[in-house]
């Protein structure tokens, strides 16, 4: 999926837009994004001034939101008019900061789905090195 179809797929705008593409997917199991981070992003103004850090929360909504990207593409035209909301993180671990410059993978596992709660193993990575890991579970309500 390129940026169009992500934004086709999800709600979310800027800034709160935290893929820019959709690099492999495995319909139902698996899903890889693509996050770049660059120094334009709002956040860096504050978090921290000369020393840019990407915040962990922002991370992690960047695994839920590769995470509702896997549930939309697998349920296909019954995603229409129904929203992903998240609804829990656990064992969220970050590994290493998220810096301006660096591209972030996400890849988010299917780990249990039954009814519209589904759960996910996310993992996000800057050079094949973790940079945070969470489970993260989300429902399907309608909008």
């Amino acid at each position: 999926m390129d940026i169009a179809q992500v934004l086709e797929a999800l709600p979310h705008r800027y800034p709160m837009l935290l893929v820019d593409r959709v690099l492999d997917i495995r319909a139902g199991e698996e899903i890889t994004t693509l996050k770049n981070v660059t120094f334009n992003e709002p956040f860096f103004q504050g978090h921290f001034p000369g020393h840019p850090v990407m915040p962990g929360v922002l991370i992690v909504e960047a695994m839920a939101q590769t995470a509702a990207l896997l549930v939309v593409d697998a349920l296909g035209a019954d995603a229409r008019g129904r929203l992903v909301y998240f609804m829990a993180i656990d064992r969220a671990r970050f590994r290493r900061p998220v810096v301006p410059g660096d591209s972030l993978h996400i890849t988010a596992t299917k780990a249990h789905a039954r009814g519209a709660v589904w759960r996910f193993d996310a993992v996000a990575r800057v050079d094949e090195a973790v940079a945070a890991e969470a489970t993260v579970t989300a429902m399907l309500r309608e909008s």
